[in-house]
């Protein structure tokens, strides 16, 4: 089957190149990349949530390689969001959505926060990164990639803190939550509010650390996914 990943605020694609080699034969990783980073890096950035998921539901309806593998979808912050945005449009179609999605690091759809890190100056910025873990730090050191890494994160945080969902959005798809005991923007009862977005079951893996606990936890969170996904994979 295919695991379509979606990276968080700032993230690339090669974010889960550990997921990849880990599943890998028995399930086919394919992690989004965004326009404005690594080999992308010319194209335009997309600030908006709504058009970033209408882009990647085209590439991935335009995407022959996975015809009629039964996909997932993971996504961790800004990317469970989007996670979510693009399950909501395959199944609006009335085509096969996913068979579970897997929301990780981040509230549920309906819950809002009056977030505008995106406003604030570049060293706000740079603090709060660094507070949240999960970035290499000598980067942020270098005033060369500064100025190409900045603009990027600064645009996926415009699109991830001017979403809104309609609280009543729902999808057909199981979800999986994963969420960090002490991650500081998403409470346990924020991860728990995403049961009233699926119409299918509905679990919640909670494990220690802050946003990035899938860093600290790659085993275990991969063994989460292994779990969920097991009744789809065929013996080989």
């Amino acid at each position: 089957m295919r695991l379509v990943c979606f990276p968080h605020a700032g993230g690339s694609a090669s974010y889960y190149f550990p997921m990849s080699a880990a599943l890998s034969p028995a399930v086919e990783v394919a992690a989004v990349q965004y326009p404005g980073r690594q080999d992308r890096r010319r194209e335009p950035r997309i600030e908006d949530i709504g058009e970033l998921a209408d882009r990647i539901d085209a590439e991935l309806r335009a995407d022959g390689d996975g015809a009629g593998l039964p996909m997932a979808f993971f996504g961790h912050s800004m990317g469970a969001v989007l996670a979510f945005e693009v399950a909501l449009r395959v199944e609006r179609r009335g085509e096969r959505g996913p068979v579970r999605v897997f929301a990780s690091g981040r509230r549920a759809p309906g819950r809002f926060r009056s977030d505008t890190v995106h406003q604030e100056p570049d060293a706000l910025l740079i603090e709060e990164i660094r507070r949240l873990g999960g970035t290499d730090s000598r980067w942020l050191e270098d005033d060369e990639l500064k100025a190409v890494v900045l603009p990027v994160i600064r645009s996926d945080y415009r699109a991830v803190e001017r979403y809104r969902s309609r609280p009543d959005a729902v999808i057909d798809a199981p979800v999986t939550v994963l969420t960090g005991d002490a991650d500081p923007h998403t409470t346990l009862e924020e991860a728990e509010a995403w049961r009233a977005h699926t119409r299918g079951d509905f679990a919640l893996s909670t494990f220690s650390g802050g946003h990035f606990f899938l860093e600290r936890h790659q085993a275990a969170v991969i063994d989460t996914v292994t779990e969920a996904l097991g009744p789809y994979l065929e013996p080989r």
